[in-house]
């Protein structure tokens, strides 16, 4: 089904055997950026590894990206069977940034997927068949750059309830500055699969707006007809405190401001020119019970398309 250009589908519309067989020589990579997820990255990598790698061929291999980890994340999923990196070591020269959006654009260094599927390492309610149901359009469907899962979130309001961030920042900005991507049911989902040489194209921002900036690119380059997405059926993780969220809806702000900007100007600057030029940071100022402030430092910065330096 296709609802505004944007392709629809289910997680299984495709058989494994439907799978193998479009596969065939293709590789295909799972990354997972972690930071300080000890208790869930093993169950992740592990699940995945057993059945899609050991059981059938559908994944090549399977990557974590640990970003400043302080607990035993590196450890767990070495243990489990992924290759693990510290984000900080690859390329050092190209420098490191905090953040996931970070870990994603470094996986291009040390992975060799024609296509790439991120699977985020706090999953505690979910099954493997995410892996399958990424890949399908991408195997079936050549002019696809990009997919996203969607889901249901057990204990969220609504069977569609994308997460705070979701209804209170990206979909109101796609309402107002991205039309195209207004069908889109969950559009900050970290379940997503990218052929590589598309995401090698993109300016990744380092933080949170990885995901948003991901499919406004994609969708400006390509049409939104190259983006897909996939009901994955149930998924629960962790939350994030609710003053760690301002920081990522700034990031997220901040990524759309810049495309938004770009998009404006008819002679273009390229995507992701940032709306404040040299602006690498912004102060976020939160207010803990009682009138005394707290500045975070929030950065902004966004990697150049890694095609270039690969």
């Amino acid at each position: 089904m296709r609802v505004s250009g944007i392709h629809t589908a289910h997680w299984d519309d495709w058989t494994l055997d439907d799978l193998l067989e479009a596969k065939g020589d293709t590789r295909v990579s799972l990354v997972v950026p972690a930071r300080n997820e000890a208790g869930t990255v093993g169950g992740v990598v592990g699940r995945v590894r057993e059945r899609l790698v050991e059981t059938v061929s559908l994944v090549d291999e399977i990557v974590v990206i640990d970003s400043d980890s302080t607990d035993a994340t590196y450890d767990v999923a070495a243990s489990a069977g992924a290759d693990v990196h510290r984000a900080s070591e690859i390329r050092p020269d190209l420098g490191t940034h905090p953040g996931k959006g970070e870990a994603m654009w470094k996986s291009l260094f040390v992975t060799d997927g024609d296509l790439i599927v991120f699977m985020d390492a706090d999953l505690t309610d979910w099954d493997t068949h995410f892996v399958p149901g990424l890949l399908g359009p991408l195997l079936a469907w050549p002019e696809v750059q990009l997919v996203k899962g969607y889901y249901e979130r057990p204990g969220e309001q609504g069977p569609l309830d994308g997460g705070r961030v979701t209804e209170l920042v990206a979909r109101p900005l796609i309402s107002l500055l991205f039309p195209a991507l207004q069908d889109l049911v969950q559009p900050l989902a970290g379940e997503w699969a990218v052929r590589r040489s598309h995401f090698a194209s993109l300016s990744v921002p380092t933080g949170y707006a990885v995901e948003l900036a991901a499919l406004v690119d994609t969708a400006a380059a390509h049409g939104a007809s190259a983006i897909a997405q996939v009901d994955l059926g149930t998924r629960s993780h962790g939350h994030q405190p609710l003053l760690d969220l301002g920081t990522m809806a700034v990031q997220i702000l901040a990524g759309a401001l810049a495309r938004a900007e770009s998009a404006r100007l008819v002679s273009g600057g390229a995507p992701g020119r940032r709306i404040l030029e040299g602006a690498d940071s912004a102060i976020l100022r939160q207010f803990l019970p009682g009138p005394v402030p707290l500045d975070r430092v929030v950065e902004v910065v966004e990697r150049p398309p890694a095609k270039g330096l690969l």
